[in-house]
């Protein structure tokens, strides 16, 4: 998954309380993506046989595949969080380990890019898939109209 890297360093300040927010807030929107994916896997399917028609064969492709890798970075950066949210004792633990706890702090601040830009990704995704999902129903309307 490629980030863009920002030079965040208000995670020095964060407390432990502040990561544990943010990892389950992070926790709670990834399985809600997760069933959102699943929800837009099931359209696609309602709308298979338009998606594949000559005029938006290419179209669909492209964002079902890029859909396709979405969930499985949902998956990653669910484990990712999961795995980071166990991890939150060194800092609370009360014994002063500087390097790990610096390296937990970096490991949170990826986790910010990570997933700030994973939702952006996501919803350019969806924003596409719902544009095309409209104008296949549309087109599928007006057929039946002109029937």
């Amino acid at each position: 998954m490629k980030t863009i890297h920002t030079k965040a360093k208000h995670t020095e300040w964060l407390s432990a309380e502040d990561m544990h927010d943010a990892s389950r807030l992070w926790l709670s929107e990834l399985q809600f993506f997760k069933e959102e994916q699943l929800f837009l896997e099931d359209l696609i399917k309602s709308y298979t046989l338009n998606l594949i028609d000559n005029n938006h064969f290419e179209e669909s492709k492209t964002i079902i595949d890029k859909l396709s890798v979405v969930v499985k970075n949902t998956q990653v950066l669910l484990n990712a969080v999961n795995s980071h949210e166990k991890g939150l004792a060194i800092m609370v633990d009360g014994i002063d380990q500087l390097e790990e706890e610096a390296a937990y702090r970096k490991e949170h601040r990826n986790l910010i890019e990570l997933i700030g830009e994973f939702k952006k990704r996501y919803q350019k995704i969806k924003k596409k898939l719902f544009s095309l999902i409209k104008l296949v129903m549309k087109e599928s309307k007006q057929k039946r109209l002109l029937k």
